[in-house]
């Protein structure tokens, strides 16, 4: 029986596919070889610590260390949350220099202030994974760094404010003064504002993250501006402050109100009329993935040369935009629940 040139190419090609297809099983089995292999070389006892201050701030709790807890006991490994009680920068530092001396499989840290690059330097250098979340750090050589683009929180609450109010009106904003994600936020605020010439910044000022002071400054706002028709709030507690000062003068809904967070008293006040809009972090997703980027350069789950660390190239993102929600009247139910 003879076969043309035709067949004869038609049966080579099948013959490829067919060790194609052998040579892809094979590399299947490695794959899940090698990730079962990774799995079991997990040391129940390796420690990844997350650092921050103010370790007992709800809003830490309730997102950023439930979140890294979760991911500890679902990868079934040891995590720990260090740090000073109070907001304190230099006490945040003194825990880290401490931990480093340990030597722990990953550090997952609050970038709460410039100040503490130096030592997250010194952990780098030491040989520890180190990710950096909430806001990022100049001249820190962490390896990575998850969360928020400030200036496009600020960019959405001046849109948002500037729709409630059609375009014009005075209108003030409270925040942490000086600070680099809130001044970031600051100038998004602004910008977004700029498109609006019927709209008059009255004045920017610091709440000091502390709700008795977002009120007292609200409220004497509401008395030397009795035209005032807005307020936006740009850290925590910014916004249950300027809601309170709003409720006790009795300006729910006629003085708009955008904040930032979404924590059960931002929520309610969104759904009794006080705040109209606000913008939200997706906090649990800066710290469970930060922590999943540690336990990946720990067990150098992706390789990018032979020897990464000889190579100077570090096997994640060096940063991540964790996104923003944005929360409402139309969708304060579904957060509430």
């Amino acid at each position: 029986m003879k076969f043309s040139i035709k067949h004869s190419l038609s049966f080579f090609y099948l013959l490829i596919l067919i060790l194609n297809f052998l040579t892809s099983c094979d590399r299947n089995r490695i794959v899940e070889k090698e990730a079962r292999q990774e799995e079991s070389a997990v040391n129940p006892d390796e420690e990844y610590i997350m650092v921050t201050t103010a370790v007992n701030f709800p809003m830490y709790v309730n997102h950023d260390q439930a979140a890294f807890k979760r991911w500890g006991k679902r990868r079934g490994i040891k995590t720990s949350i260090l740090g000073p009680s109070d907001w304190d920068v230099a006490a945040q530092i003194a825990v880290i220099e401490q931990i480093i001396s340990t030597k722990p499989a990953g550090l997952l840290i609050n970038g709460t202030d410039p100040g503490i690059a130096q030592v997250i330097n010194k952990a780098v250098d030491a040989g520890i994974p180190t990710v950096v979340y909430d806001s990022d750090i100049p001249g820190g050589k962490h390896h990575a760094f998850l969360g928020t683009d400030w200036y496009e929180i600020g960019k959405l609450q001046g849109e948002a404010m500037a729709k409630l109010l059609n375009g014009k009106g005075k209108v003030a904003y409270l925040g942490i003064l000086g600070m680099t994600n809130m001044e970031q936020g600051f100038k998004g605020l602004q910008d977004a504002f700029a498109k609006y010439p019927g709209i008059q910044i009255i004045g920017r000022y610091d709440d000091k993250a502390n709700v008795e002071e977002a009120a007292h400054i609200t409220s004497d706002l509401l008395g030397t501006h009795p035209d005032l028709a807005g307020i936006c709030g740009f850290d925590a507690m910014s916004g249950p402050g300027i809601g309170l000062a709003i409720r006790e003068a009795n300006k729910a809904g006629k003085v708009k109100v955008t904040a930032v967070d979404w924590e059960p008293e931002h929520l309610q006040l969104v759904k009794d009329g006080i705040i109209q809009h606000l913008v939200g972090q997706k906090r649990e997703l800066f710290t469970w993935y930060g922590a999943q980027f540690l336990f990946d350069m720990r067990h150098t789950v992706n390789s990018l040369s032979i020897d990464d660390i000889q190579a100077g190239v570090v096997a994640v993102p060096r940063k991540v935009d964790t996104g923003l929600i944005e929360i409402n009247q139309s969708n304060v139910a579904q957060f509430l629940k």
